[in-house]
């Protein structure tokens, strides 16, 4: 970009060293021009804030109050890094991406898995604002769903959707998240406002520690009624050798068991099978877990192109930097979208 600068107002009020750099009456190059420390020249015109006001009421031409608004504009492109951001969004390749673009791609997915660090406000604080907005672009084709409601709390999920019960009764007697009131009840809350369907698609945990305990044999104890709750494909097409489920007992060591294991998978089968069961063509169903159910394309995702190839999922992670400039070469091709999040955020409480 280039500007009509007038260095006989710019000299009394731009800082020593800086007006040398600017030819008098000249045009300016922002885009090419590199011997200005543009970062610091706008950390002054900040500090002080008469700058623009004294400019503007130079009497000068047209031409000149048009070139110190568009001068000070330019220079507000560089206020990010010298701000505090709460978050920095990448793409898969992690190059920085505009959460419009993110919208504009999500949009025309299957299923969208939002990997969230369960006590991280921003991502919460976002999970919304994305549901917001693709409900917007979708007209209200929208499904929601989430690890953190299990499956045989549908029907008293349903009947909190439909109006049928109050907010107390509710929350008393679904198996709630400790921090349900702060990062899930305003998930649940605009589907009841939208009337959109809120699917719960976790395993009950009961079923999960029986796993855990006895394996897949346990199981043949319960009854039809109980299986129901639980993915029908499990036993099927368990792999011990996703590489998801590999790390986890690599990382776990002793105290990680191939029952766990078990365990871990029939949570991402459970909740790849009830998203299945409730996807409808033409929709987008935006799906909440852990990042870990999502991340690298596995978890729940490998249960879903394992059994739906065809269908077109994307993913969202979040993941915790010392510092958010640039994405860690770790995270790179973790998700279609990585948000990184400052190590120092605050938590959302869950004991």
């Amino acid at each position: 970009m280039s500007v009509f600068i007038n260095n006989s107002i710019l000299k009394d009020v731009i800082p020593s060293g800086v007006e040398g750099c600017i030819e008098k009456n000249s045009c300016f190059d922002f885009a090419q021009h590199d011997k200005i420390g543009w970062k610091n020249l706008y950390r002054y015109l900040c500090e002080h804030s008469n700058y623009a006001n004294s400019l503007l009421k130079h009497k000068t031409n047209t031409v000149m109050k048009l070139s110190v608004v568009i001068l000070i504009t330019s220079l507000a492109g560089f206020a990010f890094k010298s701000d505090k951001p709460a978050y920095s969004l990448f793409d898969k390749n992690g190059k920085e991406a505009k959460y419009s673009k993110m919208v504009d791609q999500l949009k025309n997915a299957d299923i969208v898995f939002f990997g969230e660090l369960h006590d991280n406000p921003i991502a919460h604080w976002l999970q919304i604002e994305l549901t917001k907005d693709l409900y917007k672009e979708k007209s209200g084709a929208l499904t929601l769903g989430a690890e953190m409601f299990e499956a045989d709390n549908q029907l008293v999920l349903n009947e909190y959707i439909t109006g049928v019960l109050k907010a107390d009764k509710f929350e008393a007697d679904a198996r709630l998240w400790t921090n349900y009131k702060t990062d899930y009840k305003p998930l649940v809350e605009f589907a009841l406002k939208s009337k959109i369907p809120f699917i719960a698609t976790n395993i009950p945990r009961r079923y999960a520690a029986l796993i855990n305990e006895k394996g897949f044999e346990g199981l043949k104890k319960l009854t039809p009624e109980a299986l129901i709750y639980i993915s029908p494909d499990l036993e099927r097409l368990y792999d011990s050798t996703v590489t998801c489920y590999k790390e986890m007992l690599k990382m776990g060591g002793d105290h990680v068991t191939p029952n766990l294991l078990k365990a871990q998978a029939a949570k991402d089968a459970t909740m790849a099978h009830f998203i299945l069961k409730n996807f409808e063509k033409g929709k987008l169903f935006l799906h909440f877990d852990g990042s870990y159910h999502s991340d690298n394309y596995e978890g729940i995702v490998w249960w879903v192109k394992k059994l739906r190839p065809e269908l077109n999922v994307m993913t969202i992670s979040t993941v915790s930097q010392d510092t958010i400039t640039d994405l860690s070469k770790e995270y790179i091709n973790r998700a279609d979208f990585v948000i990184a999040v400052p190590e120092n955020m605050t938590k959302t409480n869950r004991k």
